[in-house]
């Protein structure tokens, strides 16, 4: 009988990149390119090949760790861009059609990697492990492995297992609710990071009312948790029709930890497209005392143009912001123009701004000179803003005497 020889192994080219140690102390900036290029080289394959491209993901995977270790990852960002190749990796594995044993195999590669990660840079595949198993006989093989040591990492209190979020996925793969119910009420301490799996078991079965109460009793003191119950009960409420009441709940509370105040007014607008801005915006000042003047540019970016100058009037506003404001709608709003100048001037006499000179603040009576120009009302500016400045700092007024 002739024997048929094996086709050669794919020769990935990102696999002499990721070496153990590959990467030193300051390479955060390398190695994120070597992760895009590799996950484009993945997803080239993905488009012929499926199956390949999963097992070039394992492999990609499984050599993340080593070949990070030695960076400075003080900054969060190289976690960062792991986070994000792993959430793109995990769908192209599940996605792969092949045998059990083929992805049995796997996930014991990325068993391996991940309790030899030193660094938890891939801890974030146990969330993923139920989605990786694909079929709830796999899951299931997974549950009898893990429950026990979870048991008794629960039981002994003080013990942790790197694996515990991974059994919480199996489990609920596995549709094994009542045990990973039961499983969380023997934690020993109430955390949304094991306890939205719960969450997620009440949902499966329908009882999304139990859900809500399941995940409101989940909050702890911890500002990101909460947020992110939040999102998962708005989700849900969206999900089940109930907009008006994701929307009075947790709209707000799911959204105050974007990144700046625009973001987050944005984020909400593109939420909820049926609610007037307005009234979206002075909600969101309204669950942030005394920030009104921090939401000057999102009024701004609506074009809530009434809105935006009282919010300046009510709060602290940065006065560089005012300035810019002032300017860039001189010619199509320039009553606005106007009174974001005199606030401008106001603040700045306040002492508000961040390296202040004298051409910032002639730069903010300019343009609101050329905003009265424009509406005839030059007397009356003039006249308003050396009343605003005369009660302000010294400096201010001195560098209008230059204007």
């Amino acid at each position: 009988m002739v024997s048929v020889p094996k086709p050669p192994a794919h020769k990935w080219e990102f696999q002499a990149r990721f070496r153990r140690g590959a990467f030193g102390w300051r390479g955060t900036a390398l190695a994120k390119k070597r992760i895009d290029e590799a996950l484009a080289e993945i997803r080239k394959a993905a488009r012929t090949d499926p199956a390949l491209a999963a097992q070039g993901a394992v492999v990609l995977l499984s050599r993340l760790s080593p070949a990070l270790e030695n960076i400075d990852s003080s900054s969060g960002a190289i976690g960062d861009a792991v986070n994000r190749a792993i959430e793109k990796l995990v769908p192209i594995i599940a996605a792969a059609p092949v045998d059990e044993p083929t992805r049995s195999a796997w996930l014991e590669r990325l068993w391996e990697a991940q309790n030899d990660d030193g660094m938890a840079y891939i801890d974030a595949l146990g969330d993923f492990w139920g989605e990786l198993c694909v079929t709830p006989a796999v899951a299931a093989a997974w549950v009898d492995r893990l429950l026990p040591i979870v048991q008794r990492s629960f039981r002994e209190r003080g013990s942790y297992f790197s694996g515990t979020t991974a059994c919480l996925s199996v489990l609920l793969k596995a549709e094994r609710y009542g045990e990973l119910l039961d499983l969380l009420e023997t934690a020993p301490f109430v955390w949304w990071t094991y306890r939205q799996w719960g969450f997620r078991a009440l949902v499966a079965q329908g009882k999304r009312a139990d859900a809500l109460r399941y995940a409101e009793a989940s909050r702890s003191p911890t500002e990101d948790a909460n947020v992110a119950i939040a999102r998962a009960c708005e989700e849900l409420l969206l999900q089940s029709g109930m907009a008006e009441e994701a929307y009075r709940r947790y709209a707000i509370a799911a959204r105050l930890s974007e990144s700046t105040y625009i973001a987050t007014f944005r984020s909400l607008a593109k939420r909820y497209p049926t609610k007037e801005p307005s009234t979206l915006l002075a909600d969101l000042v309204a669950a942030t005392p005394g920030d009104a003047g921090k939401w000057f540019a999102a009024a701004k970016s609506a074009g809530l143009f009434e809105q935006a100058i009282a919010l300046a009037n009510t709060g602290p506003t940065d006065p560089k912001t005012l300035t810019r404001a002032a300017r860039d709608h001189i010619g199509e709003h320039p009553e606005f123009a106007l009174e974001a100048s005199l606030c401008a001037l106001y603040w700045f006499g306040q002492g508000y701004g961040f390296d202040v000179t004298s051409l910032d603040i002639a730069d903010a009576y300019g343009h609101g000179l050329r905003a009265a120009e424009s509406l005839g009302r030059t007397d009356e500016f003039r006249s308003r803003a050396q009343a605003i400045v005369g009660t302000g700092d010294s400096f201010v007024r001195n560098a209008l005497r230059l204007v």
